[in-house]
């Protein structure tokens, strides 16, 4: 009877697939000679293409996790400014630091919304946040308030005291290493990001966690599990690929596994996220009162949702726990392979502090530390293509015509290794940024975007990382024990070490 039924069913199986699959084809044909017969009636001067195939465009050429490497070297055979197609949508490369900032301040008015994939999409509760929102009221309301109370810089005197302490516990570590294992190599990333999750979580809720009862989970999470749930997998979801974002007529074919992990990522944060709202309330309630974003928010934001109340406390921890790391070891690794450099600027702290720790006080008088920072954020790009931008009405770009509801991506990356505006791009440098009379401009390298929506964060970032790289090369020489070819792998939205710094550290003393 079994094998009866199982020989029913197949034909019956084989008429649906057959028949999804003629409608797939029907569907892409349509798409495709509709978008044919649409640039053939636009007689303005186009965006120069990169060929591609039919139906699928240039996706078969990006199936690498570093696009901005393709990105890159497409610059060099069609230019600074270039179209591709990924599957249905027509997306603007940009690999010019001037064309960059045209679209930034010029063209902004055009092209300031944002069109998500599936994964950003749920993972920002539907742009719910002020780095991947529209810029309307929404979006200017609540960089208002994280300007006001986390990152702006009244904001960053009130949180001096969390950054000192992240400082010490860092130092601390990095000591007790060195002693008990002298000929070890230190893993910076291990110490330095969860300092830096520390730092995030005092600003944000007043205390950093050990470990939290999660009531919507019903088991209770360590501070590791916390760290993985509110920062790593969300960040590795953000880059996760549906292919249905590429044919949005196609929504309707399911992709279940897919949606299953994203709404995983999503439901487990905000498990988290209520267990920390909830906690803070509490002690509150107790009579405690700490500075913190929460405090600021839940008495000066009353009109914001319980979601909105959420993702405003979830933003500054993702954002400030990542990319401030990956720069941090850039400019540590690259420190341990130039140790000439290194003695340099440890000669320079030395004569500007003495025998005092280095502190945010000294930074005017240390310009080169400041040139390590920016030459980092060149060189090793930490968000080296900036989230794409939607264009909402035609505009033109370098003198090309971008029509509307054309995607943008802004490559920092092949931005920054633009051989027309920096000699010997390939070359981490910090010497670039030491010309006389010349001030360092924090959009240079448009590591923090450009125009009304540039990063929030740019000021707690130059003085956390400054600083953290100044007390490490202050207290510790710092050495490369593995010689082995640097080797970046794209994590998230940001570029990280494939591996984990590892160096020698020995006291100075």
């Amino acid at each position: 009877m079994d094998n009866i039924t199982g020989m029913l069913t197949v034909p019956a199986t084989t008429i649906a697939i057959g028949g999804t699959a003629v409608a797939i084809f029907v569907a892409l044909l349509f798409w495709y000679l509709r978008s044919s017969s649409r640039g053939q009636s636009n007689h303005l001067t186009p965006v120069p293409e990169v060929p591609g195939v039919p139906i699928l465009g240039n996706l078969l050429q990006l199936k690498e996790k570093k696009p901005y490497m393709t990105f890159t070297k497409w610059a060099e055979i069609y230019g600074p400014i270039y179209s591709i197609k990924t599957g249905a949508t027509s997306m603007v490369v940009v690999s010019s630091n001037e064309i960059a900032k045209e679209a930034f301040v010029t063209r902004f008015q055009s092209i300031s919304t944002r069109n998500l994939s599936k994964a950003l999409k749920v993972l920002t509760a539907d742009k719910t946040m002020v780095a991947m929102s529209d810029y309307n009221d929404y979006h200017k309301t609540v960089k208002r308030h994280i300007l006001t109370a986390v990152l702006g810089p009244n904001a960053q005197k009130k949180h001096r005291v969390h950054r000192d302490i992240m400082m010490e516990n860092m130092s601390n570590q990095l000591h007790a290493f060195a002693k008990n294992s002298p000929e070890q190599e230190v893993d910076l990333r291990k110490i330095f990001q969860s300092e830096l999750f520390g730092l995030a979580m005092r600003q944000t809720m007043g205390k950093d966690v050990e470990s939290l009862y999660v009531e919507d989970l019903n088991r209770t999470l360590n501070r590791d599990e916390i760290f993985q749930v509110l920062v790593v997998d969300p960040m590795m979801g953000a880059i996760d690929v549906d292919w249905r974002d590429f044919f949005p007529y196609l929504r309707w074919v399911p992709n279940k596994k897919f949606e299953n992990t994203i709404q995983q990522m999503y439901v487990r944060r905000e498990a988290v996220m209520k267990a920390l709202i909830k906690q803070h309330k509490d002690r509150i309630a107790s009579g405690e009162k700490l500075n913190s974003y929460i405090d600021y928010l839940l008495s000066e934001a009353q009109t914001l949702t319980d979601l909105q109340l959420i993702m405003s406390l979830w933003e500054p921890i993702i954002e400030s726990s990542d990319t401030t790391m990956v720069t941090t070891e850039w400019a540590m690794y690259e420190l341990a392979k130039n140790p000439n450099i290194q003695d340099r600027l440890y000669r320079d702290i030395q004569r500007v502090c003495g025998s005092d720790k280095i502190t945010e006080e000294h930074l005017p008088q240390l310009p080169y530390i400041t040139a390590i920072f920016h030459e980092t954020l060149r060189r090793h790009s930490p968000v080296p293509i900036i989230p794409l931008r939607h264009v909402h009405e035609d505009t033109v770009l370098g003198g090309y015509h971008v029509p509307r509801g054309t995607e943008l991506a802004v490559n920092i990356y092949g931005c920054n290794m633009e051989k027309s505006v920096w000699e010997n791009p390939e070359e981490w440098n910090p010497e670039r940024f030491m010309k006389e009379n010349e001030t360092i401009d924090f959009q240079r390298t448009m590591a923090f975007g450009g125009g009304k929506r540039v990063c929030a964060g740019s000021l707690q970032a130059f003085l956390t990382s400054c600083i953290g790289i100044g007390r490490m090369v202050q207290e510790f020489e710092w050495e490369l024990k593995d010689k082995t070819q640097e080797n970046v792998n794209t994590i998230g939205l940001t570029t990280q070490m494939l591996r984990p710094l590892r160096a020698i550290i020995k006291p100075r003393n």
